[in-house]
């Protein structure tokens, strides 16, 4: 059974638990157009942790990425996003699943209705600790507060330390394009 697989009648879809850079719109809707806002939800016994997959800085975030750790007492707040079965293949990749850098796994999340969601989400394997850039940390940022994540919690993102990289990050020139376009269109 595909996590999430079961959770949804009709049409394959799948419910996927972002708390990542994909809180943002704009970001998960780069590669997977299907993706629909279908819930504000609290992930119980998990705390936000950023890392280097093996050690190596991510190539395309030039910084620690997000993923998420057991802890008993602590939560994580993010995004559920209904999405299209035939972007399954495109979030995998996004997450680098075939590199091994992210694992798929199933996670129970509470909604902000008290609904329990069974949801795909990932998880970094085998990774060293390090701050995000600041760039990947503003995205995660500006996707909470797009998405109207509780403020604790937006204080706690706003919080996090990051690398100081100030170089040039391609995606989030394409993020920002994506924004643009979208205030031009609903001008």
């Amino acid at each position: 059974m595909e996590p999430g697989g079961g959770t949804e009648r009709g049409g394959g879809c799948f419910l996927y638990y972002a708390y990542g850079s994909n809180l943002l719109r704009e970001r998960l809707l780069l590669s997977n157009p299907s993706a629909a806002l279908c819930a504000v939800a609290r992930l119980q016994d998990f705390k936000l942790e950023f890392g280097h997959h093996q050690g190596r800085t991510s190539s395309v975030w030039h910084g620690g990425t997000a993923t998420i750790v057991q802890s008993p007492g602590d939560e994580v707040w993010g995004i559920v996003w209904k999405m299209n079965t035939s972007n399954l293949s495109s979030l995998d990749k996004q997450e680098g699943v075939e590199d091994g850098i992210y694992v798929p796994i199933e996670v129970n999340v509470h909604s902000q209705a008290g609904k329990v969601l069974t949801c795909r989400s990932y998880q970094m394997k085998d990774y060293v600790c390090g701050p995000p850039s600041p760039q990947y940390k503003k995205v995660i940022c500006m996707g909470a507060k797009q998405n109207g994540l509780p403020t604790d919690y937006q204080k706690k993102l706003e919080a996090i330390e990051t690398n100081n990289y100030a170089g040039p990050v391609q995606i989030m020139e394409e993020i920002e394009a994506a924004i643009k376009a979208k205030k031009i269109n609903s001008a």
